[in-house]
């Protein structure tokens, strides 16, 4: 049975500035948002590929007992390391920063952790300039990259059903010119703002949106967020938003997501 649902989301009208958002004091973002109801597709009933909408569902079961436990780190980063170069057929992949964990606002944990509410407009982590610093940054030392790709790893640790679920926009289904830059500017307490470029979406009727109901902790959705080969999907806007379908008193989502850059060497 297909579950395609329809529910709100936030797009980004333009702006005679830049637009920018924080991690966690959102008191300071100066964004525009554009609200739409858009209709998503199950992915479950129509199921996706990485070199086709930019994103696929995989089964991956996790060796990690908490996933808030430093301790955990590097067994997790192995871990998904080890995924993306079997998913891609990369020669190695590299996971440079902690997880993010993340928790639907109706948590109590929603906000106390850094950068750990759930992105509520519709956007891309890194735009051209952001990869390529970033992908430079953790090259392989005297090995020349023939292509770079990177990923952004997502999983839920809650069970279903998820009261803030995560959508991903067909690769496929939108254009260059609906893409807008915007600062994404990490604020944490006690130390310097730093940011890099992001880009956020403008609306069109041509996008077609995806999300899969029901998630477990023994899954990961795994989008692309930049890739430098002309011939695979770019990369793929998501954002979250509230599952019509859950219950009100069904556990809070919570979620982690990594971020791993994979290398192809000649």
């Amino acid at each position: 049975m297909s579950n395609n649902v329809k529910a709100e989301i936030n797009y980004a009208a333009p702006m005679a500035t830049k637009p920018r958002f924080h991690a966690n004091d959102q008191s300071r973002d100066v964004l525009n948002l554009d609200p739409r109801t858009v209709e998503f597709v199950d992915g479950r009933a129509s199921p996706t590929a990485l070199d086709r909408e930019g994103f696929a569902l995989v089964s991956h079961c996790s060796k990690v007992k908490d996933f808030r436990d430093p301790a955990f780190h590097d067994l997790h980063k192995r871990e998904i390391e080890e995924l993306i170069v079997k998913l891609t057929g990369a020669d190695l992949a590299i996971v440079n920063s902690p997880g993010v964990l993340r928790f639907g606002e109706k948590s109590a944990d929603s906000g106390k952790l850094n950068n750990s509410r759930p992105a509520r407009f519709i956007h891309i982590d890194i735009n051209d300039e952001t990869a390529a610093q970033f992908a430079e940054a953790a090259a392989p030392q005297g090995r020349k990259v023939k292509r770079v790709a990177q990923y952004n790893i997502w999983r839920v640790l809650t069970p279903p059903p998820q009261d803030v679920p995560l959508a991903v926009c067909d690769a496929r289904s939108f254009d260059a010119e609906d893409l807008i830059e915007a600062d994404a500017i990490f604020d944490q307490e006690g130390q310097p703002d730093w940011s890099f470029t992001a880009l956020m979406l403008k609306p069109s009727p041509k996008h077609r949106w995806v999300w899969f109901p029901d998630m477990t902790p023994d899954e990961a959705l795994v989008f692309i967020t930049n890739d430098s080969d002309p011939a695979q999907p770019h990369h793929a806007p998501h954002t979250a938003f509230n599952n019509p379908l859950c219950p009100p008193d069904a556990q809070p989502r919570a979620s982690i997501e990594m971020r791993a850059i994979a290398y192809w060497l000649d």
